[in-house]
Formats: structure tokens, C-alpha cells, sequence
């Protein structure tokens, strides 16, 4: 195994300057940096993690809070994972993934070791009981998701209310005024989920300014409960002539559901999801789409938490501008009689 002793000999300098060099505690010189870094590089040396966290009080690790509930779309939660861990790796970090329902607990118990150094959390509620010990916690924390409060936060996610209007703007354009949204699972809404909550008041919001009528009805994601929701939908809204899904695993069941009651997709019923765009794009029928931006999403909670370890972040709400991508599923309103519809 190659030592720093290995690398100051190789590099010409002492054992201190390789160690400065590493820590950036002292000013070095451009040209000894360089010779030590082209060292450093042609032994293939590898710091040991426990010395430099000992040396520097820091354990090079950020903790990712995401609660695996088996009523979230987990692909979704581990793309944004994915995105963490690799975002981490780039500034040095490794990453402790906590996938247990702890709540304030996995907090504390963090915040009163060495385990990491700094703390991303998601699945964030609109009250989430985990907000106040972030905010009296010494260490960094970012949440990825939008909280009621944001006070004294740092905070990224998909501005989910303006993504539930651009949905009723693009369906409204296009004649649409009875409009169903198959939602997330009623789990979801119990615990406030601020995505969910967001996205919700977001289209209820502009469906009022718009004149629509909006129906919302929560949904497992099983073929047999979207059968059901669409059932109870349509005996309700016998008008209905546009759907909103904010409910992945429900899309493919939707849309074989309306298959079957042979309902055309587009021609007869409209469609329009708020999903990842794999899930769009692979769908039976292409799906016209606001993406959620898994991957910038976890990168921006990472460069943001890195900030405040490095003393330059400040407590910011980043919100990311939804995009509508126009596929195949949507189309103008079908006029009963009209011989062209």
C-alpha cells in the first residue's frame, strides 16, 4: 500500500508539505501542489478515510435521509439517490443512505455523532415533525422537497404548483373543461406530502382562474384500484374528457383501462402526467408530460449542502422551472356530434 511517506519522497518534499497539500490547511505554492497532485496521481495513493477524518474532525460523509414507503414510486426516490451519491463522490464525499421511517430520530441521532458531516433529507411533508431539529442542528442540512416553512431552510425541488398549472394551462388550450386527476396514494396526502400538496393547490389554483372543473381522486398505484378510481370517475364526471396523473405506477394501468372501454387516447380522452420522462416515453402510449428532474434535483441539494460545509452556502429555496414535453397522449376535445371528432 502506498504511504504519504511513499508520495513525499516520490514528490521531493516533506511528509507536512503532502499532508497541507491534502487538508489545503496551509498555502502552498502552485508548483508543489501540481508536483505533489502528479504524485499523488502516478502512485495511485489513497488517503486513509479514518486518519483525515481524525485530522480534520470530518467524516467525508453526507447522510441521505429517504424513507422507502411502500406508498412512493421508490425508482423515483432512488433516481435522486443515484444523483446524490455520484454528485458526492465528485467533491470527495461518500454517502450514508438512511431508508428508515425514523423521522426526528434518524435526525438526532446524526446530529449527535461523527457519522456524517452534513445532512440531505426527502420525502418532505408540508409540517414535516424533522424541521425543527434541523433548524437548531449544527450541522449543514439541505431537504429536497418544500416544506409550509421554509425559514432558515435550504431547500431544491420541482416548483410542483406551477407544474399542476402549466397541466391545466396546456389541457385548457386545447377545449378541455371537465379534467380528473388520478392522484398519488391516500397515504400520501394523509402525511401532507409537500409534492403531492403542491402540485394539487397548484391546479386547483388555475383550474378557478381557468373556469375548468376539477375533479381529484388519490390512488394506489394496482390495476385494480386505478380501475376502480376511473370507474367511480366516470360515474361521477360522465363529462370528463382529460385525465391528470400524478401517479406512475398508474399510468400503464390507466391507459389499458381506456384501451379497454375503448376510449382512444388521444381522440376520445386526454392525458397528461407528471412523471420522470422514461416513464413517459415508454408508456403504451407516448405521454404528453411535466418531467421531474430526478438527477439535477439530487446535484443541486449536493452542490448546495457542499456550499455550506466550504462556509459559502446560505439558507436558499431553489425552484426548478417545470417543462411540458407535447407527446402523443393529449389532444383537442372531442364535440359529441361533431363528424371530424
Amino acid at each position: 500500500m502506498v504511504t504519504l511517506a511513499d508520495v513525499a519522497q516520490h514528490a521531493g518534499v516533506s511528509a507536512s508539505t503532502v499532508s497541507y497539500v491534502l487538508s489545503g490547511k496551509r498555502s502552498i505554492s502552485a508548483s508543489t501542489r501540481e508536483r505533489v497532485e502528479r504524485s499523488i496521481e502516478q502512485l495511485g495513493y489513497h488517503p486513509n478515510a479514518g486518519a483525515r477524518a481524525l485530522a480534520s474532525s470530518r467524516s467525508n460523509i453526507i447522510a441521505l435521509m429517504v424513507p422507502l414507503r411502500t406508498d412512493m414510486y421508490v425508482p423515483v426516490m432512488m433516481e435522486i439517490a443515484i444523483a446524490v451519491a455520484t454528485t458526492a463522490r465528485t467533491f470527495g464525499y461518500d454517502v450514508l443512505l438512511l431508508t428508515g421511517e425514523e423521522g426526528p430520530a434518524a435526525v438526532r441521532r446524526i446530529e449527535g455523532s461523527a457519522l456524517a458531516d452534513a445532512m440531505i433529507l426527502m420525502d418532505v411533508e408540508l409540517h414535516d415533525d424533522r424541521l425543527p431539529l434541523l433548524r437548531e442542528a449544527g450541522r449543514p442540512s439541505v431537504l429536497i422537497g418544500l416544506p409550509a416553512d421554509t425559514t432558515g431552510l435550504s431547500c431544491v425541488d420541482l416548483d410542483f404548483a406551477a407544474a399542476g398549472a402549466v397541466c391545466a394551462d396546456h389541457l385548457s388550450g386545447l377545449g378541455h373543461r371537465e379534467i380528473a386527476v388520478i392522484g398519488e396514494a391516500p397515504g400520501v396526502y394523509e402525511r401532507l406530502t409537500g409534492f403531492a400538496e403542491r402540485t394539487l393547490s397548484g391546479l386547483r389554483e388555475r383550474s378557478g382562474e381557468l373556469g375548468l372543473r376539477l375533479l381529484h381522486r388519490p390512488c394506489e398505484g394496482s390495476y385494480a384500484a386505478v380501475s376502480a378510481t376511473v370507474g367511480r370517475i366516470f360515474d361521477e364526471r360522465p363529462g370528463t374528457t382529460a385525465f391528470i396523473v400524478q401517479n406512475e405506477a398508474a399510468t400503464d394501468p390507466l391507459l389499458a383501462l381506456l384501451r379497454q372501454q375503448r376510449r382512444a387516447v388521444p381522440e376520445d380522452i386526454s392525458v397528461v402526467a407528471i412523471c420522470p420522462d422514461q416513464v413517459a416515453v415508454h408508456a403504451s402510449v407516448p405521454l404528453t408530460s411535466v418531467a421531474v428532474p430526478a438527477q439535477e434535483m439530487g446535484r443541486r441539494a449536493v452542490e448546495q449542502v457542499v456550499a455550506k460545509l466550504a462556509g459559502r452556502g446560505t439558507d436558499e429555496v431553489v425552484l426548478l422551472r417545470p417543462e411540458l414535453t407535447v407527446r402523443e397522449s393529449a389532444g383537442p376535445r372531442a364535440v359529441p356530434g361533431d363528424p371530424s371528432a
